[in-house]
């Protein structure tokens, strides 16, 4: 074989593991969504692709509230139709009784939009208007009963929108900032560096960091209106898989092997109080799909993690969509 052959061949060699390489560091990385997201507390992703295949929940007719269904008409814009991904970031809010409450979000939202319905949409509402990096930001208030709190609003791309309830624009700023420069797979804010690890591979929903903040209680984690025996800080891996049928894991991660023990005892005690009061005849579809929820939940330990798992049946999912409201309503678009 000739040199310039061999050479030839060596060359194609190396671009095809490196496109290989490539695709498995692309495929490890975390999504785009959550990169773009800024410092917080916790992350949340959720991609709805795999589950709106396994529920269909798409076609299932959906009760809106009648401002929000105003913005759908405005806008176009289906959720249940036309998002693909969301990415939230949590902010403990250094004021829990101010206008947010104990925590603040911001997001990222991944679909297919009409951009220019949307952002007429948007001029129409808006109360203020900046321009950063390009971008437009709109402010809507957002009004929840005596309180107001403003809404950022921007579109990044042809396919994605973000938001924040924050006070100020420093973390829309930020997810502007990282849009411009997320040329890397591996970009993203210091939480998602360290835990994003942790995450299982081809978790369809996923959350990191202390996501028990909005179901924090007088500093403790309620669920269910039982007080679990964690901090409102502790740190959480939760992921959700679809594998046939969905699969519940959430990892409590202890300072040590011992407080994880101790963890994960207190957690199986109380999980066998709730599973003795559950044990009543569902009267609905839906407390059927909650009893078999409960009855599959099992709490182990494994090192310093108490880990709990379970199954979690599609019709509780189609039915927290159903009835579930929006947290911030935008309101309805001016004549």
């Amino acid at each position: 074989m000739r040199k310039p052959t061999r050479y030839s061949l060596l060359l194609v060699a190396a671009l095809i593991v490196a496109l290989i390489v490539a695709i498995v560091l692309r495929k490890a990385a975390p999504p785009e969504a959550a990169r773009l997201l800024p410092e917080s507390d916790a992350i949340i992703y959720v991609n709805l692709k795999p589950l709106r295949l396994a529920t269909r929940f798409d076609r299932t007719p959906v009760s809106r509230a009648p401002e929000y269904q105003q913005f759908v008409d405005a806008t176009g814009i289906m959720p249940e139709r036309d998002l693909d991904a969301a990415a939230f970031a949590l902010h403990r809010m250094d004021n829990p009784n101010g206008p947010n409450g104990p925590v603040g979000y911001s997001e990222v939202f991944e679909g297919r939009f009409d951009g220019e319905k949307l952002a007429h949409y948007l001029d129409s509402v808006a109360t203020a208007r900046e321009t950063y990096a390009g971008h437009t930001i709109y402010t809507v208030a957002i009004h929840d009963g005596d309180v107001t709190r403003p809404l950022r609003v921007t579109q990044i791309g042809y396919d994605s929108v973000a938001a924040s309830n924050m006070p100020t624009a420093e973390q829309i700023h930020s997810i502007l900032d990282r849009h411009r420069s997320a040329a890397s797979p591996f970009s993203g804010s210091s939480l998602l560096s360290s835990r994003y690890r942790d995450v299982p591979l081809l978790s369809s929903a996923w959350g990191i960091g202390h996501i028990g903040l909005p179901f924090s209680d007088r500093g403790y984690i309620s669920v269910f209106g039982l007080q679990l025996p964690l901090p409102e800080d502790t740190t959480f891996v939760a992921s959700l898989r679809y594998t046939g049928s969905l699969r519940l894991r959430v990892e409590e991660i202890s300072p040590s092997e011992a407080e994880a023990a101790q963890a994960a005892q207190k957690l199986s005690m109380l999980l066998g109080l709730f599973q003795s009061l559950q044990q009543v005849q569902p009267r609905n579809p839906e407390d059927a799909a909650l009893l078999r929820l409960v009855s599959s939940i099992k709490v182990d330990q494994h090192k310093d993690r108490a880990v709990l798992t379970a199954a979690v049946p599609l019709e509780l999912l189609e039915s927290l969509r159903t009835t579930g409201g929006n947290r911030d309503t935008l309101p309805a678009p001016s004549r």
